[in-house]
């Protein structure tokens, strides 16, 4: 049976993908960590460069979880409290397993929710996400960030990395486009949906819905990651502030 580095079988992965959205992350919980698909340390570290100077933040919140990838390095940034949120069970299981209590950092709060109905009003100073938002339809991100804005104490900050969009006729673009087109075909034809599209997280789609949420909008680049043949960043972080 075909397995990557120790991760997750295909025949594990196929099942995964004609699940639900939350029923497929429980599956690929114990795995994931060794997956693709886990935000690679290098841009975790390229956000916390970039955001460091901007703290000390009393308060984050990690959006979307997982197994808490992200949630460590916001440890780091945050004096009080850290918060991380996930739909899956699973996934939130192995974030508590692998991110125990630190003698001078706050003890993450695990809470499973849709961060489409985020529980919190006004308690985060800094938000972050990673890679998640693909699993949003665009129809569905304005109400995401309108929540978004409301966890946000008023001069609180999101912050997301967003990578630069491959060249049109290169193998990442093909890539991307028949990812997109097969899940297009599977949610088509298959119930539950497992949403997951990574062609419709447009920048300048995203900066427009987060202004309309009533965010303002920067970008900074990411030196940490390089950049590309033409001299421009290989990835941004979007930082959307809530007015204070």
């Amino acid at each position: 049976m075909f397995r990557a580095a120790d991760g997750p079988t295909l025949r594990e992965l196929a099942v995964q993908a004609l699940s639900s959205l939350e029923r497929g992350y429980d599956l690929l919980a114990p795995d994931f960590d060794r997956t693709p698909f886990r935000t690679p340390d290098a841009v975790l570290d390229a956000v916390a460069a970039v955001l460091r100077p901007l703290g000390p933040f009393r308060a984050g919140l990690d959006l979307c979880c997982g197994t808490g990838a992200g949630t460590g390095p916001l440890r780091e940034l945050c004096t009080e409290r850290v918060t991380g949120v996930d739909l899956s069970a699973g996934m939130l299981a192995r974030a508590r397993a692998a991110h125990p209590p630190r003698a001078g950092l706050p003890d993450p709060e695990w809470v499973r929710a849709d961060v489409r109905a985020l529980p919190f009003r006004s308690g985060f100073d800094l938000v972050v996400g990673y890679g998640a938002f693909g699993h949003f339809l665009p129809a569905e991100r304005p109400g995401l960030f309108t929540r978004v804005h409301g966890a946000l104490r008023p001069g609180g900050l999101f912050a997301f990395p967003v990578a630069a969009p491959p060249a049109v006729g290169s193998a990442a673009y093909w890539a991307l486009w028949g990812f997109d087109a097969a899940m297009r075909v599977r949610n088509a034809l298959w119930r539950p949906r497992f949403v997951m599209y990574y062609r419709t997280f447009r920048l300048p789609d995203v900066a427009a819905e987060l202004r309309a949420a009533g965010l303002t909008v920067e970008l900074a680049a990411l030196p940490g990651l390089g950049t590309r043949d033409d001299g421009a960043p290989r990835c941004r972080l979007v930082m959307a502030r809530r007015p204070a």
